[in-house]
Formats: C-alpha cells, structure tokens, sequence
C-alpha cells in the first residue's frame, strides 16, 4: 500500500511502530513535488506526531480486528468498555481516543479495535444522536440555509447547528465530519 491512500481512522506498521493516522492531506508546494501532510499518533508510545510522506512511500497496512462493545465510562484518563455478550471489559487510554469521546455518551454502542490483543482504538457509528446543552435563542425568520450559530452538546462538543435549534433539542452529528445532519427522531 502507498502513503497517498492512507486515511485518517487507518492504521499501519512502520519501523516496528503502529501508527494510527489522525490527520492526512495532500499538499502540493509551488515548486518541488506533492508530499503528504500527516498527523501520526504511534499507539504504544501514545505520542503524535506531525510529519510528511512522499505519496508513493510504502506503508504495511495493520490488520485489525474488530468487536462491537457498550462504552460505560471514562476515569483517571482510561475509557471503559465491556463487550455485552461476555461482559468483559476493556480499557482504552483516553489520549488514543481523545476525539471520538466527543461523540460518545454512557450505552453507547461502538467498534474497539484490537491488533492481535492489544486493544488500540475505537470505531464510531457513523452518526449520533445528541442534546443542545447551550447555544443563542432561536432567531425569528431563521432559515435552514442560514449562517448558523455554534451549539455545546451535552459531550462538550460544539458544532455549527442552524439559527432554528433551540437548547434542550436532540440532533443528528456526522461523527466522520463533525457536522450537524438535523434534527434527530424522536
């Protein structure tokens, strides 16, 4: 596999080291050749680091295996999960999954990620449901093509939601871009 193909969420080996990608773009200066621009967090050391890739480089894809657990809680900067058919639970550091705990509340069903054993990350559903704690009173008029207004969801997350949500409502978040999808059913 080439470096241009890698994505953030993918995961691969490199010098010994699994290495999940957070960020990666395309950049392509005014002279020279396109380079990859990536945010790496090495799973076993938990350090990220910003780096560049020629997009031809060659990468090992990791394989991981994937099991669908309930997250219960997060605690001295650990997140428990318990998998609901054996109920055993696992622990994931909270700086490997810093982001998706945007996204998630108690009960929520998710992917973990093992590579061979070792637990290194979680899968988000692609969208999830959740409530305006805080945000500016409705606008009179407030259209859905508005500019918007930003909204604190009960996780801590802040999203741009239109000028007609109101705090208290329950909406839709894309956990892929963070972005608000509408109103959620009730």
């Amino acid at each position: 596999m080439e470096a241009i193909n890698l994505k953030a969420g993918m995961t691969f080996i490199k010098d010994g080291k699994l290495i999940k990608v957070l960020e990666s773009n395309h950049h392509k200066p005014g002279k020279g050749n396109t380079v990859m621009q990536m945010k790496l967090y090495d799973v076993r050391a938990g350090s990220t680091v910003q780096t560049t890739m020629r997009p031809s480089e060659k990468i090992e894809p990791a394989t991981l295996d994937m099991k669908e657990v309930q997250y219960l809680y997060t605690q001295d900067e650990i997140a428990y999960f318990m998998d609901t058919t054996t109920y055993e639970q696992y622990e994931v550091g909270v700086d490997s999954i810093e982001n998706e705990l945007k996204y998630l509340l108690e009960n929520t069903i998710v992917q973990i990620q093992f590579y061979g054993t070792e637990v290194i990350g979680i899968t988000l559903p692609s969208t999830v449901d959740l409530t305006v704690t805080e945000t500016q009173p409705s606008i009179k008029g407030g259209s859905v093509t508005g500019g918007g207004k930003p909204a604190t969801l009960e996780t801590g997350l802040i999203v741009n939601v239109p000028d007609f949500i109101k705090s208290g409502e329950k909406i839709t978040i894309n956990t892929t871009s963070g972005e608000y999808k509408g109103r959620a059913a009730n």
